[in-house]
């Protein structure tokens, strides 16, 4: 196959555009950033060209290393840190931290995601209600495969100022990981040990 180098730096380029918009701008869906970034390159939303979710990651943090230097890291380690105090507050229902703050490629707008495991998605609920901590009831759609995708119940909360997004799945469902939409694949999670530990290498 010949390989095209004109269109393969526009796609480099597109990739490139779509990491600044997201971390710039705090959007957080790869799609919009790549329509934007489409947008202001002319070239057609369907176009064979686009950049894939995991290229644009890859220059997100390229982004980040070139141009958000002490102050992407400091806001990198406010978010784990405050990750870190929810699991610990949240232990019971065996936390994990997921996403950007885990991969390391967050942007000042990114909430902490987590995933819990309980019986109940009221039991969290409850638990903050105890505790008087202000929360916001929420759903997320989670895909596994192609076929199949679900609607989880989930909590945003805050800690330390950093804004908390937390998914409640069944106890099992600590066993397969919905799918990244970074890569496609089962999402990498980290338990609060795995936190300590990305913490105190930072």
């Amino acid at each position: 196959m010949k390989r095209n180098p004109r269109g393969e730096n526009l796609r480099r380029a597109l990739a490139q555009e779509a990491a600044r918009i997201m971390a710039e701008h705090g959007i957080r869906d790869f799609l919009v950033a790549k329509r934007k970034a489409a947008e202001r390159f002319g070239v057609s939303d369907g176009a064979a060209l686009l950049p894939k979710n995991s290229e644009i990651e890859s220059a997100l943090a390229e982004y980040q290393r070139l141009f958000g230097g002490e102050s992407h890291l400091s806001a990198l380690h406010a978010q784990r840190l405050a990750a870190l105090s929810a699991m610990r507050y949240l232990q019971e229902f065996s936390p994990r931290l997921v996403g950007a703050v885990l991969s390391g490629t967050a942007t000042q707008h990114s909430e902490v995601q987590l995933h819990l495991f309980a019986e109940r998605a009221e039991s969290v609920t409850l638990k903050l209600l105890d505790e008087g901590i202000p929360h916001e009831v929420t759903e997320k759609r989670m895909r596994f495969n192609a076929e199949h995708v679900r609607a989880f119940p989930g909590v945003r909360f805050e800690i330390d100022a950093q804004p908390i997004e937390a998914t409640v799945f069944p106890p099992d469902g600590i066993r397969q990981a919905p799918v990244s939409p970074v890569d496609g694949r089962p999402m990498r999670r980290a338990s609060t040990f795995e936190v300590e530990a990305l913490l105190a290498q930072q």
